[in-house]
């Protein structure tokens, strides 16, 4: 008898070794529903599917197509299903988990990260508390003011989805049970991403990704507190952190030659002297599977590729956060960047992947906007159109924006099921616009406008074929092909950086006030 309970025993952590594998491999495109397999207590289990990370899956699209419940001819009906109270405020968007086995049965979750560091966990069908743990500032000030450090980051799930990361104001990334909260400690956890707390911010959501090789890496990106007149100690950079075996990589922004440093304070310690760099995008990068790699943006203020200093530039890194020779894969830098240095103007948004038509001269591309208005179209095979490093110009295509207004959010970009035409949608101050992929007659892709609108938007998606916007105090929904309103709720507080997420049949989003709000169809779950 205790022969053969050895033998179920083994069997059955053979199995639950499998799930993660299983659990890794469907994570990378982040487009099929979660395994359903059986698991032991504490796993998550698949019932739905979920939204695991900002804009939804590694390419940040901003698009998702396994939404069913709402769509374009019922979105209309969307009524509140609940107004929950936070631990604080939630400045960036919730993640969903779908059918986690925890103590009190099965549950769908969500999962925020406040400004002062908390990470809470709640039922997704109605707003309770489930747990909470918090990594508050403590003696951690913003540069030159009294105010405590804070955060705009969002959570992201590990993808055997046993496991949320949270960035807490002690500079690390923590790791916990998703059913009960249970911090995991030891193998590099919790796992430092800033030695400079007081200049260093977490803006940016943090991200994950399967690269080809099958292992996943989460993303840490560091920007800077937009304190004017304070002198800024920071360095941009992204912390790379491998879900396998806890191993970092750290890729500064300047002095690049400086890999895995966190540069710090300390006397004897490695030393950069360009500063007040950063990575503030609100999804951090953006990952290619065909090219196998991660593309971000960075921003102020040194552009010196003969130092390895990056700034105003969008480059490509392998997915464990390393370049070559301690410099990018490649890199774009408009060719006005000394004027655009002056206030990180591209740094605000990351690069938006486009899927080019089957006929398209180029085939992997990329949409980049900022805070100078402009809308450029990219070679991802050619950043520069140059074919090396530390080259200035080279975009396919430069577009003034209607309103010629900063893009401070994430693009979106949608395929219309209809005829397969890519999309794009750029959120200004004050417009809402709509563009395609188009190509010539000799197969040169262009963004043709489509459409756009006074709509002070944050950061839009695409769910079900149905555009959705939000800004403070309003939340509406668009066909994305006219910009025609399907249905909008005024029943919101302010907004900042938070955007919503639509996942089995409710739309959620947070707001200035501590809240989070949940719309369902008729305001009522499975309706």
């Amino acid at each position: 008898m205790r022969k053969n309970g050895l033998a179920s025993a083994a069997l059955v952590i053979a199995i639950l070794g499998l799930v993660g594998l299983v659990g890794a491999a469907v994570y990378q495109q982040l487009s099929a529903p979660a395994p359903s397999l059986p698991v032991a207590p504490g796993v998550a289990t698949q019932a739905k599917h979920d939204w695991p990370q900002f804009n939804a899956n590694p390419q940040h699209s901003g698009s998702d197509s396994q939404e069913t419940a709402i769509g374009a001819a019922n979105v209309g009906s969307l009524q509140k299903l609940f107004q929950a109270d936070l631990s604080g405020v939630v400045d960036g968007t919730p993640i969903y988990l779908a059918g986690v086995n925890t103590s009190s049965g099965s549950k769908n979750m969500l999962f925020v990260t406040t400004r002062n560091g908390d990470i809470a966990a709640l039922d997704a069908n109605t707003g309770g508390q489930l747990w909470v743990q918090h990594n508050p500032a403590g003696s951690c000030v913003v540069i030159g003011t009294a105010v405590p450090c804070y955060t705009t980051s969002s959570p992201a799930l590990d993808p055997n989805r046993q496991y949320v990361y949270s960035y807490g104001l002690d500079g690390y990334v923590h790791k916990y049970g998703v059913a009960d909260g249970q911090e995991s400690k030891g193998g590099g956890w919790p796992e430092l991403t800033s030695a400079k707390t007081g200049d260093e911010k977490g803006s940016s959501s943090l991200a994950v990704v399967t690269a080809k090789d099958g292992n996943s890496y989460l993303y840490m990106a560091h920007a800077y507190y937009p304190i004017a007149g304070a002198r800024k100690q920071n360095q941009g950079h992204l912390t790379t952190i491998n879900l396998r075996d806890g191993s970092q990589h750290v890729f500064n922004t300047v002095c690049s030659d400086q890999p895995d440093v966190h540069f710090n304070f300390q006397a004897g310690s490695p030393k950069c002297n360009a500063t007040e760099d950063g990575l503030w995008a609100r999804n951090p990068l953006v990952y290619s599977p065909d090219l196998d790699k991660i593309f971000l943006t960075s921003g102020c203020c040194t552009l010196d590729p003969a130092k390895h200093d990056w700034s105003e530039t969008v480059f490509a890194l392998h997915p464990d956060g390393t370049g070559s020779n301690g410099d990018p894969l490649d890199t774009y830098t408009p060719a006005d960047f000394q004027k655009l240095d002056e206030a990180s103007q591209i740094a605000s948004s990351a690069p938006a992947l486009l899927s080019a038509p089957p006929n398209s001269k180029l085939k992997h591309l990329a949409a980049q906007s900022g805070k100078d208005g402009k809308l450029r179209l990219l070679n991802l095979d050619n950043l520069s159109g140059q074919g090396k490093l530390g080259q200035q110009g080279g975009e396919l295509q430069l577009i003034t924006l209607p309103d010629n207004k900063p893009v401070f959010t994430a693009l979106a970009v949608w395929v219309n099921p209809v005829d397969n035409a890519t999309w794009i949608y750029v959120a200004s101050t004050t417009i809402l616009s709509a563009y395609k992929l188009t190509l010539d007659a000799n197969g040169n892709p262009a963004l043709q406008p489509m459409w756009q609108k006074a709509e002070n938007s944050n950061s839009p998606i695409i769910v079900n074929n149905v555009l959705y916007s939000v800004h403070s105090r309003s939340l509406a929904a668009f066909d994305p092909t006219t910009g025609n309103q399907l249905w909008r709720s005024n029943d919101l507080g302010n907004i900042h950086w938070q955007s919503p997420i639509v996942v089995n049949g409710v739309v959620y989003i947070t707001d200035e006030n501590s809240k989070l709000q949940a719309f369902a169809l008729n305001g009522k779950l499975g309706t």
